[in-house]
């Protein structure tokens, strides 16, 4: 079933909170969403990532609105993710390391361990200051091994709930040992179409297709040469991909486009396994310009009550193509060709 990819699955994919807003990491795009809240898609702002912020194990934010990007045994402090401003570089105290989820909360540092069933807390991530472990209770070690994305605020946790017959969801709680959950929402679809797999939920699964653009039939008792133009798409389909990032805030740091930044997402949805809601195949070398009409000049020769068929390869979410492949397949029977024309992801 599709659903969203989970944060250990795609590294340098996150979320964390900071005391205004909560952010969704792309390292694989190169940028992050601001957002000043998931379930309503308020205030969508997509900003560049610094290349020394790119590809952390974990991310998060402290009540100083500062940010922590682990990677190994170190993590790096930054005040923007921008522009890397006012970076050091620590080491982890051996007791903070090899944490299944960090968060910043409650003006702490939690760390959770899943194997061992227990959040461990402190101040300061280098020297385990003011620490102790705890705990989780019984039900929130359950909703902890769901989770596949996990941040903090002042005031609250939170986690992104796998998808469900309710959609995506998120669960919002006030304390990890007494299982005091405040409520649940909703992710709002604007928010969904940033994630890796959310555009399968927003629109519908990714799919490939063989379609047929042209039959050629030769009715005639003789065989006949035939010479003929056929008209194609080539490149993505823009009103469609422009439906993505309609109300997402591009900031002058983020050196692409709109549309360029939704091709990217699209295709890394192409490339994820059908259980993200993807198809499996690499298509960043076919076209990413705007879609555009082509023709393509074909000469063959048709036997007598022959038939001819021109295909061309399709890609889509839901039942709607976005993009139409550059190359065709002629064939003699009317069954769509079996193989898949790209290569594997």
């Amino acid at each position: 079933m599709e659903g969203i990819i989970p944060r250990h699955k795609e590294k340098g994919v996150d979320f964390c909170g900071s005391k205004d807003y909560y952010y969704i990491i792309r390292s694989d795009l190169g940028c992050y969403m601001r957002s000043s809240d998931f379930h309503k898609g308020s205030d969508l702002s997509i900003h560049a990532l610094h290349p020394a912020c790119r590809h952390g194990d974990h991310y998060f934010a402290d009540k100083n609105d500062q940010f922590y990007i682990i990677k190994g045994d170190d993590y790096r402090r930054v005040t923007y993710l921008s522009k890397d401003n006012d970076s050091a570089v620590f080491t982890l105290h051996a007791k903070c390391r090899g944490g299944d989820h960090y968060l910043g909360a409650f003006g702490w540092f939690y760390i959770i361990f899943q194997d061992k069933g227990t959040y461990r807390r402190t101040t300061d991530l280098s020297k385990d200051s003011d620490s102790d472990e705890i705990t989780l209770h019984p039900n929130c070690r359950d909703y902890w091994l769901l989770g596949l994305y996990y941040w903090g605020d002042l005031k609250h946790f939170y986690f992104l709930k796998p998808t469900s017959n309710w959609g995506v969801e998120y669960y919002k709680g006030t304390n990890f040992n007494k299982d005091e959950c405040t409520a649940v929402y909703s992710v709002h679809p604007d928010v969904l179409n940033f994630l890796p797999g959310g555009l399968s939920i927003t629109i519908g699964p990714a799919f490939g297709k063989w379609v047929n653009i042209k039959s050629f039939s030769n009715d005639s008792p003789t065989p006949v040469s035939w010479q003929n133009k056929i008209t194609k798409k080539v490149g993505y389909n823009k009103e469609k991909m422009s439906q993505m990032t309609r109300n997402w805030k591009i900031a002058a740091s983020v050196t692409i486009t709109a549309g360029k930044l939704a091709v990217l997402i699209a295709q890394l949805l192409f490339s994820l396994t059908a259980e993200y809601g993807g198809s499996s195949v690499n298509a960043e070398k076919e076209n990413r310009n705007e879609e555009t009409t082509v023709e393509e000049q074909l000469t063959f020769q048709l036997n007598p009550n022959e038939s001819l068929y021109a295909w061309q390869y399709q890609l889509g979410f839901g039942s709607e193509p976005v993009l139409f492949c550059k190359d065709l397949k002629i064939t003699n029977k009317p069954d769509p060709p079996t193989e898949v024309p790209l290569p594997p992801a």
